[in-house]
């Protein structure tokens, strides 16, 4: 199972009931990216990030749409996990741990697979995998403007515990913690 210690692939996940009907009855594969998965993931954080082009400031559009050689080096010390359906790379999200506590980081889901349960997917998995290595704590951030962010981690248990105003290149981060 890929939310699993040190295991590679396989957790399929059904997404949970949704008001979409595009992909609807296909399950959700969420499984430990590797490096042969890099140019799959800057395809999507760039898909993803190229819709908030004239929403967000473009210094972190940018930023977030790693090239190749700087998703490898974001890969230090950080397990990712990748949604797939069909095949298809739709989602990813990354967890470090640190001094017992683990941090998700750079959670995106496709626009075609929102409200889908990707997100809730993606999340479940890594708060199973931050139980199996012994993380007392999880913690996670979003963009303010994006309260479907919010909405996820609050249903998986997390509390919203802080906000940090015009962090990230002037935009307020939701501060999110689940006890484990």
């Amino acid at each position: 199972m890929a939310a699993q210690g040190d295991s590679q692939r396989g957790d399929e996940r059904s997404p949970p009931p949704s008001g979409k009907t595009a992909g609807a009855g296909k399950p959700i594969v969420v499984e430990r990216l590797t490096h042969e998965d890099v140019n799959d993931i800057c395809a999507l954080y760039k898909r993803v990030w190229d819709g908030y082009r004239n929403e967000l400031p473009n210094e972190l559009v940018k930023a977030w749409q790693p090239s190749p050689l700087e998703f490898t080096s974001w890969m230090e010390g950080v397990t990712y996990f990748a949604a797939r359906r069909d095949g298809r790379m739709i989602g990813a999200i990354g967890c470090e741990i640190a001094d017992g506590s683990c941090r998700l980081v750079h959670l995106a889901v496709d626009p075609d697979a929102r409200r889908q349960g990707v997100a809730t997917a993606l999340t479940s998995a890594t708060v199973e995998w931050a139980r199996r290595n012994s993380a007392g704590s999880i913690w996670a951030d979003a963009l303010s403007r994006f309260t479907a962010a919010g909405e996820v981690f609050l249903k998986l248990g997390f509390a919203e515990c802080g906000l940090f105003h015009r962090h990230y290149w002037n935009e307020d981060v939701r501060l999110f913690e689940k006890l484990l």
